[in-house]
């Protein structure tokens, strides 16, 4: 794992969490972006090094609307940027670790991505990413 890539927080109304971490963190969305086989919208916030993603569901059913329900807002999951998420997967898994799907998807922010299952990982969920090239 190189470095994290973004904390994810999930939040019931994009648009004024948007304007809350505008003024706490002193700058603006640089990104929104709908990510519909994962039924949220997302926003995206720079702070030095490390991204900010704000996550609202568009369907109560998708794993964002059921993690409100169950924990309400807040943090949602840790994403750390890997430089061959199919080597990390098949590192991991021989460690032990259980993910929530076998295979990385696109996510949003031109990345692929694959969440590896709390359970395994002390109640956190925990984000692999690696930049799709010209994607």
């Amino acid at each position: 794992m190189q470095k994290v890539e973004h904390i994810g927080i999930a939040v019931k109304n994009l648009e004024a969490s948007k304007k809350l971490f505008e003024s706490l963190l002193n700058t603006f969305c640089y990104k929104v972006e709908s990510v519909e086989s994962e039924m949220v919208s997302t926003a995206f916030f720079k702070v030095g090094d490390t991204k900010i993603e704000l996550l609202e569901t568009t369907n109560p059913e998708g794993a964002v609307g059921k993690f409100i329900e169950k924990r309400g807002e807040g943090l949602h999951h840790i994403a750390y940027e890997v430089a061959d998420i199919h080597a990390e997967i098949k590192r991991l898994k021989a460690a032990g670790f259980v993910f929530t799907r076998q295979e990385p998807f696109r996510g949003a922010d031109n990345k692929m991505v694959i969440f590896l299952h709390p359970k395994s990982t002390n109640g956190v969920l925990i984000e692999l990413c690696q930049e799709i090239v010209g994607g």
